[in-house]
């Protein structure tokens, strides 16, 4: 029997590895969860929801705000837990610090490290710092599960074997669809914050925009100017109503309500400015609304799992699958580029229906236990 450990510490990478730790588990293997500390209080809600542990939990102190000292205090703390936990094979998620240094961490040890979700590039220095540690992970990893065709081809240009690649589609599609399911038969409305859920029953059935925005590099004036066009949508559209899960930063706090500062009130009503939303209430709030604006990775592929058009305030991404298929478009942050594409989307129901894809190009909800067969076959 091989014993697993998944090195994972943010709210995306729990979700994307919840699948993949239950297909190991239903086929009797060892699997354990080192919770690196990077999300701290959304993790844990996480791992009771997906019932994953975690089985060793780090506290990072965060005592100097920078790359360097995240990166520094998780090298050691992963370090020692890899030491206790001793596994088979470590695996790592995505592009985040955890992943990258959980992937170091393996090869320092000379434990096989497995990437889920590999191969993703936009080729630029953005999103910062995370192409570069995807890029690097690729560099470390012995298994690669790219989730498409276009990110097996980026792993097989930068030189990795094509016998250590397996493309698998992407497990956030399998949770997505498995929590869509869920809700039609357990009422998980019910887990969307009261607060959310009253707006909601006041201003349905007009139309609703789920808005979110965390990306480093739209902290600051980016995302004013993103809050700038979402009034600017309010004014011009009387039938919009929009919901914006706030990141938890106060600066990036701050900066959103000035924004809205002199909003008028009839359109101040139909804002929701709420909390970060737990995984099963944000899935309830995508599967509702009639499209997004968001420059995060794991809501582009949610919303296309659940035909939602996406609009992304970023000038690339690294899922050009889904601009490509035609569920999403770039609009960067420029506010009138935003107003003008999701005034579209609301007037125009021709483009509309166009970009509510009918294949998802993520996956089909099997990628887990894809990587499940793989992993016990080949180790």
């Amino acid at each position: 029997m091989t014993t697993y450990l998944a090195c994972v510490g943010t709210r995306p990478e729990i979700i994307k590895m919840a699948p993949v730790y239950r297909s190991l588990k239903e086929r009797g293997e060892t699997v354990q969860v080192l919770h690196t500390g990077q999300h701290d209080d959304m993790a844990h809600a996480l791992y009771r929801f997906f019932e994953m542990g975690p089985d060793y939990d780090m506290h990072i102190e965060r005592k100097v705000p920078s790359l360097s000292n995240l990166t520094a205090e998780l090298m050691q703390g992963i370090d020692e837990k890899v030491a206790q936990a001793q596994p088979d094979v470590v695996l790592v998620q995505g592009d985040t610090a955890s992943a990258f240094v959980g992937a170091m961490v393996g090869f320092f040890r000379h434990i096989p490290v497995a990437h889920i979700e590999a191969g993703l590039r936009t080729g630029l220095n953005d999103p910062f710092p995370e192409e570069k540690n995807r890029e690097l992970i690729g560099r470390l990893a012995h298994w690669h599960f790219p989730p498409t065709p276009q990110a097996a081809a980026n792993l097989l240009r930068e030189g990795i074997p094509a016998h250590q690649i397996f493309e698998v589609g992407n497990t956030v599609i399998d949770t997505a669809l498995w929590m869509k399911s869920r809700m039609g038969h357990d009422h998980h409305e019910s887990a969307v914050p009261p607060d959310v859920f009253q707006f909601l029953e006041d201003h349905l059935p007009a139309r609703l925009m789920l808005v979110t925005a965390h990306r480093r590099e739209n902290w600051g004036q980016p995302i004013r100017l993103i809050a700038s066009a979402v009034g600017a949508l309010l004014q011009r559209h009387r039938d919009l109503i929009v919901v914006w899960p706030m990141h938890p930063n106060p600066a990036v706090r701050e900066d959103i309500h000035a924004a809205f500062s002199s909003l008028s009130p009839d359109c101040r009503a139909r804002l929701c400015l709420t909390e970060p939303l737990a995984y099963p209430a944000l899935i309830s709030v995508l599967a509702h609304c009639h499209f997004t604006l968001t420059d995060s990775g794991g809501i582009q592929e949610e919303a296309s799992a659940l035909r939602r058009p996406v609009l992304i305030t970023r000038d690339s991404t690294e899922r050009q699958e889904l601009v490509d298929a035609g569920g999403a478009l770039l609009v960067g942050t420029d506010p009138h580029t935003i107003v003008q594409t999701a005034s579209m989307l609301l007037l125009d129901s021709a483009a509309y229906q166009a970009m509510q894809l009918s294949q998802c190009p993520f996956g089909d909800g099997q990628s887990a236990h894809r990587i499940a067969d793989i992993l016990t076959r080949i180790h």
